[in-house]
């Protein structure tokens, strides 16, 4: 795929580049073992996480560095968008 379609695919949202690179290509399958459960609780709960995760382990073969920091940055997009629609509906019934 050329890099313009997948960053069109990464902007439509993350879980859609998911299923995506689980039809088309072996990238989720190279970094997760070939693993299905995992991928696929990513995918449900932490899919930018996932994907951060994936990158760093196709990139470079284990998460260091600036993978590390990749990744954790994810994993506080993901936890933040959770957290901050929860808070959001709290603050509608109050």
């Amino acid at each position: 795929m050329p890099c313009c379609a997948i960053l069109l695919i990464l902007f439509l949202g993350p879980r859609v580049a998911m299923v995506a690179m689980a039809l088309f290509s072996n990238y989720l399958g190279r970094a997760f073992g070939g693993a299905f459960l995992l991928p696929l609780v990513g995918w449900l709960f932490l899919p930018w996480t996932t994907l951060s995760y994936a990158w760093a382990i196709n990139s470079r073969g284990e998460v260091a560095g600036f993978q590390a920091i990749v990744v954790v940055v994810a994993v506080l997009v993901d936890l933040g968008i959770v957290g901050g629609g929860a808070a959001r509906r709290r603050s509608r019934r109050g």
